[in-house]
């Protein structure tokens, strides 16, 4: 709901500063199921207004992601509108009822990342990619976690209004209009629940030591595997490599003490299992999207010990 509320406000904004400019302002509707099954406005800011919708936006909810058998009418209605021309768009969970219509088989979408495994799962076929905020792909975009909205609203007023009225919006409503990336936000939530009990082993100990002074033939040697069985093993129950899996958890330690502490970065790096602090900051920045300077200074919590 804060999406629908919010991206209205936001669009009616836009239209504000584009009337000043000699512009036109956005025609903003909502639209709801009706009894018979179709599909009706229950909002509209012009209802006097004839014509169809140009872009459609499908919200997230918190409950989580639809069911197949929620999304079937949504998605039959979503692929009449883009027929007849609509831009389809969608944040967070939305992309799976996006999804669902079959339109983002072979194209590169984004979702909030705690779903990503689960989307994988259901559209194999679809290229998601989690670290991204806001995906473009002609007449189909794709936002990624429940407050992606903002972005999402920016990047549909510099497509419709234009980029002076994005960047006064962007003013106005203290959103920052340079790109954001999921990955400076999400955490590292390893897949658990693949039923390998060796791995599932590997994995509880890899926690256990903070992934320090841990390498493939020890992995091995916990997992009592040949290494070339362990690595096969290990990827696919967790879908990642071992050293992308260690570098990860590493990461993730060092992301909690930039946060929570003031201690050095070199001392971090040092503590969380890196002895050149140069290789730890550009496996930082690979992972997190950001020097580890800049995390402490957007997400440090200051004055702390």
């Amino acid at each position: 709901m804060a999406m629908i509320h919010g991206m209205t406000d936001l669009l009616a904004i836009a239209g504000s500063f584009s009337e000043k400019h000699g512009g036109q302002r956005l025609r903003v509707s909502h639209w709801r199921r009706d009894d018979d099954g179709g599909f009706m406005r229950c909002f509209d800011t012009d209802p006097g207004s004839d014509g169809e919708p140009q872009v459609l936006i499908v919200p997230g909810r918190l409950s989580g992601p639809v069911t197949p058998e929620e999304a079937a009418p949504y998605a039959r209605w979503l692929l009449n509108r883009h027929a007849q021309g609509a831009t389809l768009v969608s944040n967070c969970g939305g992309a799976f009822l996006l999804a669902s219509t079959g339109l983002l088989a072979g194209r590169r979408v984004t979702t909030h990342w705690a779903f990503v495994d689960a989307f994988r799962e259901r559209f194999p076929d679809v290229m998601v990619d989690p670290d991204k905020m806001v995906i473009e792909d002609g007449d189909i975009i794709t936002a990624g976690g429940l407050m992606a909205w903002t972005d999402l609203g920016m990047r549909l007023v510099d497509r419709l209004l234009g980029p002076t009225v994005m960047m006064e919006t962007g003013k106005f409503l203290l959103i920052d209009p340079a790109g954001r990336e999921q990955r400076h936000y999400s955490s590292f939530a390893p897949t658990l629940t693949h039923g390998d009990e060796a791995i599932l082993k590997v994995q509880h100990w890899l926690q256990a030591k903070g992934a320090r002074d841990v390498g493939v033939r020890e992995m091995a040697a916990e997992a009592h595997m040949e290494e070339r069985t362990f690595l096969r093993r290990f990827r696919a129950a967790t879908g990642l490599k071992p050293t992308e899996y260690t570098q990860k958890l590493r990461v993730g330690k060092a992301r909690e003490l930039l946060e929570f502490t003031n201690r050095p970065v070199d001392q971090i790096a040092w503590s969380v299992g890196y002895e050149d602090p140069g290789a730890f900051r550009k496996v930082f920045n690979k992972v997190t999207g950001l020097p580890p300077g800049d995390y402490r200074r957007r997400f440090g919590v200051s004055g702390q010990a």
